[in-house]
């Protein structure tokens, strides 16, 4: 079996993330959502075995709204971090996987987009797009063909995209059940055909990319707010065990936008 490939999972909470895990491991691992705070950084990560490759699959939640208040956001400082130094140390990010709902066409979109991949990722890992909830489409690939103009209009460009259902059929033999397990086939191509060997390598980004992300964060707060470097220090030394001098420049770093 060959080395561990890291994706992040991405997307508004309801979109069914958890359902796309599912989806891909081919049993239940991911038994809940994580959408009880959609307005912080939050993930869980899942180990994923298909093909004779292995993948961890960090499910995160992604804003709903496109601004921040001081709490979430200090709350956003400390997930983000963690979340950061968890990548790094797994091995860096090898593919971004933009999770969205047929049907949930909002502004949001652009915010989690440019988030995780301007943001996190500097554009130097490859995104692809999952679109769930398709079961009731004749042919799921139409959706494609009808949206894509609209996603150009959120500029939101990815490098590959999978039209699928991610509701299990229960019943075998059913249509319901044939499509799901189409859907299983898509996505495991899909992720296969993006983590090749030799294609790039994992993106690890450190401190710059923790930094980076803040920075978008704090252009989400909401108007008038102002974050102190007083307020985000203790939640990195605190929470996030760092020492306090490093706090501070990274607080200090994090403030000049």
């Amino acid at each position: 079996m060959s080395s561990r490939k890291n994706i992040v999972l991405f997307g508004a909470s309801g979109v069914g993330k958890s359902s796309v895990v599912n989806l891909m491991a081919g049993m239940v691992v991911a038994k809940t959502s994580l959408g009880l705070e959609p307005c912080t950084l939050r993930w869980q990560p899942y180990d994923i075995n298909f093909d004779g490759e292995c993948y961890k699959v960090f499910d995160t939640v992604g804003l709903e709204e496109p601004q921040l208040g001081i709490k979430e956001y200090l709350e956003s400082v400390e997930h983000a971090y963690k979340l950061v130094k968890e990548l790094d140390m797994q091995g860096g990010i090898d593919l971004l996987m933009f999770c969205i709902r047929a049907g949930r066409m909002t502004a949001t979109l652009q915010s989690n987009y440019r988030l995780f991949y301007e943001f996190l990722c500097e554009k130097k890992v490859p995104v692809v797009l999952v679109i769930t909830n398709l079961e009731r489409e004749k042919n799921m690939e139409d959706w494609w063909y009808r949206e894509q103009t609209t996603l150009a209009k959120y500029q939101i460009a990815v490098a590959g995209h999978v039209c699928i259902t991610a509701a299990d059929g229960l019943q075998a033999g059913t249509q319901a059940a044939f499509r799901y397990e189409e859907s299983r086939l898509k996505i495991r191509e899909l992720v296969k055909q993006f983590t090749a060997h030799g294609q790039r390598q994992s993106w690890i980004g450190g401190n710059n990319l923790f930094v980076s992300l803040m920075r978008r964060l704090k252009e989400l707060l909401t108007g008038g707010s102002h974050v102190r470097r007083k307020d985000i220090v203790p939640h990195l030394t605190k929470r996030c065990g760092i020492s306090p001098d490093v706090a501070k420049q990274l607080a200090n770093m994090i403030r000049r936008v």
